[in-house]
């Protein structure tokens, strides 16, 4: 075997992960858009209910793991998940629930763009020049601050959230430690959304998606977003007065 046959196999092995997770997406959007659904969980809702209080062990397990493939996969319905956890198992443990399922879901995103294309691509920012070079610097030197804002921020969509880390040589355990405490706030409002559903749908209403973006909700998380760029902030003064 050929040392180019060699590195044109390690190459497609290193691949294989994201490639997986492209078509198992790909496929899940044809096949399941509309199954996952909101109306999908308000159809099913009585069965729900009698399946977790004759196999409360079962639903939760089952639970934790289909909504990690939705991560993982990013599959349509991760919303409408977190929804089931405030319905099935009320805000908490719902919300420990729903909190661990997307982290962990979130790092196997992680752990197959680090492994396809990540340290790579880290690799060539850390050894080219000029602008390139001064990017992936300002990305290391606010790490922490930066992986606490795209969790924090509703307008970030989760995929690049957990991609793009990765491309960058973010650290597993920082970024496992950022997603947890940075998706609880957003995690939280959904959940007792979810744990509210039942009122919801007996009135033959539709839940208020939108309640994240309602003021007494926006405002703190904008606050938390502001008090986690402040040490960029701070540190960029400083670098302006010392020039």
């Amino acid at each position: 075997m050929t040392d180019t046959t060699h590195t044109q196999r390690s190459g497609l092995w290193r691949v294989l992960p994201l490639a997986i997770i492209g078509l198992v997406a790909a496929v899940g959007v044809m096949s399941f858009s509309d199954t996952l659904s909101f109306e999908t969980l308000a159809e099913n809702r009585e069965a729900l209910l009698a399946y977790r209080d004759s196999h409360y062990g079962a639903t939760l397990l089952v639970f934790l793991l289909a909504y990690t493939a939705i991560v993982a996969f990013s599959l349509p319905g991760a919303t409408v998940a977190t929804l089931a956890g405030g319905f099935l198992f009320g805000l908490f443990p719902g919300a420990l629930l729903n909190v661990a399922a997307a982290t962990a879901g979130a790092v196997l995103i992680f752990l197959a763009a680090r492994w396809g294309l990540g340290d790579a691509l880290a690799a060539r920012m850390d050894a080219s020049a000029g602008q390139v070079k001064r990017i992936k610097a300002g990305i290391d030197a606010n790490q922490w601050e930066m992986l606490f804002l795209i969790r924090l921020v509703p307008v970030v969509p989760f995929f690049v959230a957990n991609l793009v880390p990765a491309l960058v040589g973010v650290p597993l355990s920082r970024f496992a430690v950022t997603t947890v405490l940075g998706i609880i706030p957003g995690t939280v409002v959904y959940t007792s959304v979810g744990a509210g559903l039942g009122e919801v749908l007996a009135a033959g209403e539709r839940p208020d998606m939108d309640v994240i973006f309602s003021p007494h909700i926006l405002l703190p998380l904008l606050g938390l977003a502001a008090l986690a760029a402040l040490p960029m902030v701070l540190r960029a003064v400083r670098g302006n007065d010392r020039t």
